[in-house]
């Protein structure tokens, strides 16, 4: 049979069915429509909302926090160059800190703020959230347990951060490596060695920190002089050359005290050694002992005071000693035609083969 024959034998649809039956589906459809409209609009006003007091919410906090660490660099800035910014203050390693404790606190706002307001929104839609909820704690355990060690370094640098027990240009030792601070991280700390290494230590490796560079520094000079000296012209000699030290740029600025002498420290049969200290500006021990080194060194030299190891003075009229005199006498042995070389001469075995 033929298509158009089948479609000639099949009865055709009533015109009044199909009308009635389309007007009772949209009188449907229009009653659904009006029973829920409103509810609609309650859930879109809800979640417009909810979103835009998130934003704005999350805007103003971080244009706060924003605010305020660009005034922490500014008072910084303010003492840099100054003797007070260069005693205590350093403009770069307040900037990195500031830095780092404002992008801390500007992650843990947006996190709180937008993740909040997402749940709010899910709810919003009737949606269950406790399966989500519990879902979420498990994964953060498993990711906690799988990174643990990135964690651990976080949150350590967070803290040491926060207590500011470092900062850049600081000399510490961190156990693992010690060097002066180039770069604090919420990770890594990088760390610049005596020889020029760069030292990356893990801030969760990190169990004791030494840091040299904060409070004030101890300059200790060991003065060696023999025991025949006067120890009133070497306390002379020693005071008048820190005093004029003292007075002069820049360790006017890097002597946080006067130069003190606190007395002998040993006394031996050839020499005696008296002990000088000095607080200094923090890191700048090293340079403060080398140069009162080099004027105790020439004060003594002005007043005739020899320290021990110089060449010992020429008294006039006595001769030089024999350089020879220490040298011992040549051996009999030496000369192999000595009766003492031929007495120890081993006898030959005699000849067998005869």
């Amino acid at each position: 049979m033929s298509l158009s024959a089948l479609l000639a034998a099949a009865p055709s649809p009533a015109p009044g069915g199909s009308l009635d039956e389309a007007a009772e589906r949209a009188g449907n459809a229009a009653g659904w429509v009006e029973e829920n409209w409103s509810t609609w609009v309650n859930t879109g006003l809800r979640i417009v909302l909810i979103a835009a007091i998130a934003l704005v919410l999350r805007y103003v906090i971080r244009r706060a926090l924003t605010n305020l660490i660009d005034r922490m660099n500014r008072s910084a800035q303010a003492v840099e160059g100054t003797a007070l910014g260069g005693l205590l203050v350093n403009a770069e390693r307040r900037r990195q800190r500031s830095e780092a404790i404002g992008s801390v606190l500007r992650s843990v706002t947006s996190f709180l703020i937008l993740g909040t307001a997402a749940l709010m929104i899910l709810g919003a839609f009737q949606i269950n959230l406790a399966p989500l909820l519990a879902s979420a704690g498990v994964a953060g355990v498993a990711l906690g347990f799988g990174a643990r060690n990135l964690v651990t370094d976080f949150l350590s640098g967070v803290f040491m951060i926060l207590e500011d027990q470092y900062g850049v240009g600081d000399q510490i030792d961190a156990g693992v490596a010690s060097g002066e601070v180039i770069e604090v991280g919420l990770r890594v700390t990088k760390l610049r060695g005596d020889n020029g290494e760069i030292w990356y230590v893990r801030n969760g490796e990190v169990k004791r920190i030494g840091n040299l560079s904060q409070g004030w520094s101890t300059a200790g000079v060991d003065v060696t002089v023999r025991p025949t000296e006067d120890l009133g012209r070497v306390r002379a000699s020693i005071t008048e050359a820190a005093e004029v030290m003292a007075k002069e740029d820049p360790w006017s600025e890097r002597l946080w005290g006067p130069v003190e002498i606190l007395g002998l420290d040993a006394v031996l049969l050839d020499s005696m050694t008296v002990r000088v200290t000095a607080k200094t500006m923090p890191g700048k021990a090293l340079g403060v002992e080398r140069e009162l080194r080099w004027r105790i060194k020439q004060a003594l030299d002005s007043a005739g005071i020899r320290m021990v190891g110089a060449v010992p003075l020429q008294v006039e009229g006595e001769s030089a000693p024999d350089p020879t005199a220490g040298v011992a006498a040549p051996s009999a042995y030496a000369s192999t035609t000595s009766p003492q070389s031929l007495a120890a001469t081993p006898i030959a075995p005699p000849n067998l083969t005869k």
